[in-house]
């Protein structure tokens, strides 16, 4: 039972930490604790896909905060990279949002939807809609369905 849980809570850690800037391959804990056998699909698969979600909910909590700093020397993005990641968010919108998921860009997407005021329940629901999709494909393809 503690090791089940271990296995559940270590899969949420990593698919949080995942989901903002830090390196953590979520998607590899997932695929190994599907072929152990030894857990419920759809409850991995739940597990994996909040806690990524909750960890874009960080990074857009960074972005409703971030700009601030913007003129600082320490800033991560230059105002023209910042500039045109608003750019590309306001023309596809919170739709983008779906993208999410991407090893590249998608956390960034998270962090500009914060910056830019996205209202929290609608970038919930897309982002936990478009990484669910992910770990749902993560899932079908380690047990040969696609």
């Amino acid at each position: 039972m503690l090791l089940t849980i271990g296995a559940y809570a270590g899969l949420f850690g990593a698919a949080f930490v995942a989901a903002t800037f830090l390196p953590m391959q979520s998607e590899a804990i997932l695929v190994g604790l599907i072929l152990s056998g030894d857990y419920s699909l759809p409850v991995l698969v739940a597990v994996a896909s909040v806690g990524n979600t909750l960890g874009a909910v960080v990074n857009w909590f960074i972005g409703r905060g971030i700009e601030r700093f913007r003129d600082r020397r320490w800033f991560p993005v230059s105002p023209q990279k910042l500039e045109g990641a608003q750019r590309w968010y306001r023309k596809y919108g919170k739709w983008s949002l779906l993208l999410s998921w991407l090893p590249i860009g998608g956390d960034a997407i998270t962090v500009v939807a914060g910056v830019l005021r996205e209202p929290l329940l609608p970038f919930v629901l897309l982002v936990f809609i478009g990484k669910t999709a992910r770990y749902v494909v993560v899932a079908a393809v380690t047990l040969g369905l696609v």
